[in-house]
């Protein structure tokens, strides 16, 4: 049997969540496929809560996370700016670095799991 062990970092601004895990994810996410709407299909999430994710993250730093272009002929499209990915790089260190700092205690812990 083999034991996992994860860590969810968040960053509050006031009463709102200005980057967590489901972010980081939806910004990987708009990374890869070019768009808000493509990004929440690849992650099952409708467009409304993907772009309502998208707005709470621009309102919460000091400059847009993520830019978008308004459809037309060639259509619309979104790119994850250079302080979105700045902010990404640095939120995934975070968690890694979190991780790794209860490393051995939840080994310790691992040890009384059922088996």
């Amino acid at each position: 049997m083999s034991f996992k062990t994860s860590v969810k970092i968040r960053l509050h601004l006031n009463d709102k969540i200005a980057l967590g895990p489901g972010k980081a994810d939806l910004l990987e996410a708009i990374i890869q496929n070019g768009s808000i709407s493509a990004a929440g299909r690849a992650m099952n999430m409708s467009y409304k809560r993907a772009w309502d994710l998208v707005n709470t993250m621009n309102e919460s730093f000091v400059q847009p996370i993520v830019t978008t272009a308004k459809g037309g002929s060639h259509g619309g499209g979104a790119e994850v700016t250079e302080l979105g990915k700045q902010v990404l790089t640095q939120y995934r260190l975070a968690q890694l670095c979190a991780e790794q700092a209860i490393e051995d205690e939840m080994l310790t812990l691992s040890n009384q799991i059922k088996k």
